[in-house]
């Protein structure tokens, strides 16, 4: 999620010149939404093996390991300058390690259905944080009304008239913490990485490539080597990172190089719905009424939070 695109990745930089490429972009858009939609199941897939520390550092390796690809092909050089890579250190914190910790953690308790609507609370916790932290986002009455009904989407797909009967408080909350984290980074990145003349790709895979760093310190300190390694487990965990993550930044960069960003952003609409999909088909999860009823008032809600006054 990104400050020009998505919730998953920061973009720092503008947007650039828009490029022809072979691969329609809306054929792009659409492996995008499935690549991001089925990584929910993914991680449920990879916590049943693994801890969710292993899960997320594993990711964020295979994630790397496609940008760097990619970055060589292209021959892009990694960002310069010290303080350059300690802003994106803070974003790779925000925006990677913190986030995808915190889902894989939730996943242990919680559905991969629930844990994909919850990321698509993102772009609520943006608008209202952008109102107080970004002095450009004015509220408008659109704005506010979005904010009031993907809040009672929220409300709704946790069930708030049986008491939250049935639902693990601890793993919903870790995913909307992680869905929370994901603005925050935006508009830290906003404020400090904006302009910094390296490209998209560039910025993203020094950021990937720190969040990476970040859990090989982190996951020995709370997780032991696993004596043994389950097999799908660990291909859920390649193709979460490879796809989910190197692949998926590569296309989202691709296409917000293309159409721009507000076109690109509309990924987020599609993932809880193939999140939901997934988890309900592949790995069997319950769904109850409220739960695809209360994610059509949350996206209903973003939709609104993201909508351009009339002039």
């Amino acid at each position: 999620m990104t400050t020009v695109a998505t919730p998953r990745t920061a973009s720092p930089t503008g947007t650039p010149a828009r490029p022809r490429t072979a691969l329609d972009w809306r054929i792009r858009f659409g492996v995008l939404s499935l690549i991001w939609g089925f990584s929910f199941l993914l991680i449920k897939v990879g916590t049943d093996g693994y801890a969710p520390f292993q899960v997320t550092f594993g990711r964020l390796l295979f994630g790397t390991a496609v940008l760097m690809a990619a970055m060589a092909v292209k021959r892009e050089r990694l960002p310069r300058g010290a303080r350059t890579w300690g802003h994106l250190a803070v974003a790779a914190l925000l925006l990677n390690a913190l986030p995808f910790s915190l889902f894989a953690y939730s996943e242990l308790t919680i559905p991969s259905t629930l844990a994909g609507i919850c990321n698509a609370t993102s772009p609520l916790w943006g608008m209202a944080l952008s109102l107080v932290a970004l002095s450009e986002d004015r509220p408008t009455r659109r704005r506010v009304a979005g904010l009031g009904i993907g809040f009672l989407g929220v409300l709704t797909v946790l069930g708030v008239w049986q008491g939250f009967h049935g639902l693990d408080a601890t793993g919903t909350a870790m995913a909307l913490l992680a869905s929370l984290s994901y603005p925050v980074g935006w508009i830290y990145v906003r404020r400090t990485l904006a302009g910094t003349g390296a490209s998209h790709l560039s910025m993203t895979g020094a950021q990937l490539l720190l969040a990476t760093v970040q859990l090989a310190v982190v996951t020995p300190l709370f997780t032991t080597l696993p004596s043994r390694f389950p097999v799908v487990p660990l291909l859920a965990i390649v193709a979460l990172g490879a796809l989910g993550t190197g692949l998926a930044i590569f296309l989202q960069y691709g296409i917000v190089a293309e159409v721009g960003p507000t076109t690109a952003q509309m990924v987020t609409y599609f993932i809880p719905v193939i999140a939901t999909a997934a988890g309900v088909a592949i790995l069997g999860e319950s769904l109850a009424w409220s739960t695809p009823v209360g994610a059509v008032i949350v996206l209903a809600g973003a939709a609104l939070t993201q909508a351009k006054a009339r002039r």
